[in-house]
């Protein structure tokens, strides 16, 4: 697996060996070991998500604050998003920017989000199914959130607005600047 770091300090894209002939392909997603290697620094995984979406669908920027926080392995198992990592570390240099990448079942990348981040992501194919790593448990009283389409991030979700599915929690989010960080 090749480890890249960024623009945002910590923020990693994995990029697999796949192992491909006639009957199809096999690669190691996950190998603690060389992910530590890879980071930098060892992470404790202990919980994992999927979360099924339609075309349009934006899971806008969530974040978990305080103690709570959580660093993330994103990945697709099948279609395609356009993945998004917010640095909202108030110390951090490149706090306030993002990172975007296309992650999809066919190019077979992933994405770690370390504590500190916002994340969201679109859907760009007709479905997407989306799996990740959390290093912490979900945590009600410290969630926090980041309106998709704030200005002063000026995130391209790479859909057109009038095929934009956000859901009514997501619409009401702050902005950045109003955002409890």
């Amino acid at each position: 697996m090749i480890f890249i770091e960024t623009k945002l300090k910590g923020c990693f894209v994995l990029e697999p060996n796949v192992f491909s002939d006639n009957r199809g392909y096999f690669f190691e997603s996950y190998n603690e070991e060389k992910f530590a290697k890879g980071i930098g620094t060892k992470i404790d995984f202990v919980q994992d998500n999927q979360s099924f979406s339609s075309h349009g669908v934006i899971r806008a920027i969530h974040y978990q604050l305080g103690e709570h926080s959580q660093a993330k392995l994103v990945r697709v198992l099948s279609g395609k998003i356009l993945d998004v990592a917010v640095d909202l570390r108030g110390d951090s240099p490149t706090f306030g920017q993002h990172f975007s990448i296309e992650l999809s079942a066919e190019n077979k990348k992933q994405l770690f989000i370390p504590r500190g981040f916002g994340h969201g992501f679109s859907v760009l194919s007709e479905t997407a199914e989306f799996f990740y790593k959390c290093d912490n448990f979900y945590n009600k009283e410290s969630e926090g959130g980041i309106v998709y389409n704030d200005t002063t991030l000026a995130i391209d979700w790479q859909l057109a607005p009038k095929s934009i599915k956000v859901s009514e929690k997501d619409l009401v989010l702050p902005t950045i600047k109003k955002a409890r960080l």
